[in-house]
């Protein structure tokens, strides 16, 4: 399988996104598509389709991972973690409404309210954009990170240029009070 990494178009400053997650709004971060090598050439295009759907939903952002997976019946499992259950209906209805696809399955998981989990990702926000090293994320059209947080344990996902971002990334993130473990699943630009 290759996974690949999608973006939209909007950024804000560090203290700007600190001041919209308090305020309950986000910012859209990268999709993740999962499709077989094999994919006839009607599967790219569905592709596509789909990770656009994805990437314009309305309260998608930076702590949220949508992935999804074409399989040779045009059937599509959507996977992820998302912070809002409208989140997921959204998704699954945008998919849903688009030519070619036939039964959808939706696995995404709709993340536990969590006030503890909250305050995670702001600080789990705030060190990683913050470091010196990793601050050019931030800068780019989409930051290429998501930050998952489940009951105090963070997953990175997402897409950096080198692997000592990667490492730099997973030791910031270990670093933050609070969180019980860092599962950094990063991936490197090739």
């Amino acid at each position: 399988m290759r996974l690949q990494n999608i973006t939209s178009v909007r950024t804000l400053p560090v203290a700007l996104l600190a001041l919209l997650v308090v305020a309950g709004l986000t910012v859209s971060v990268p999709v993740r598509a999962s499709d077989r090598n094999d994919s006839k050439a009607t599967h790219v295009g569905l592709s596509e389709e789909i990770r656009h759907q994805l990437v314009m939903l309305p309260y998608f952002g930076v702590f949220d991972n949508l992935e999804f997976e074409i399989q040779d019946n045009n059937s599509v499992v959507l996977s992820g973690e998302v912070t809002r259950p409208i989140l997921k209906s959204a998704a699954e209805n945008s998919v849903r409404r688009l030519t070619g696809v036939g039964k959808i399955v939706d696995n995404i998981e709709v993340l536990p309210l969590s006030p503890f989990d909250d305050r995670i990702r702001v600080a789990e926000y705030r060190a990683i954009f913050s470091n010196g090293r990793l601050d050019r994320y931030v800068l780019r059209a989409v930051p290429p990170i998501h930050i998952v947080v489940k009951n105090g344990r963070v997953t990175l996902v997402g897409v950096v240029a080198s692997q000592s971002d990667k490492n730099i990334a997973g030791i910031v993130a270990n670093q933050v009070p609070g969180v019980f473990n860092v599962t950094n699943d990063l991936t490197v630009e090739k």
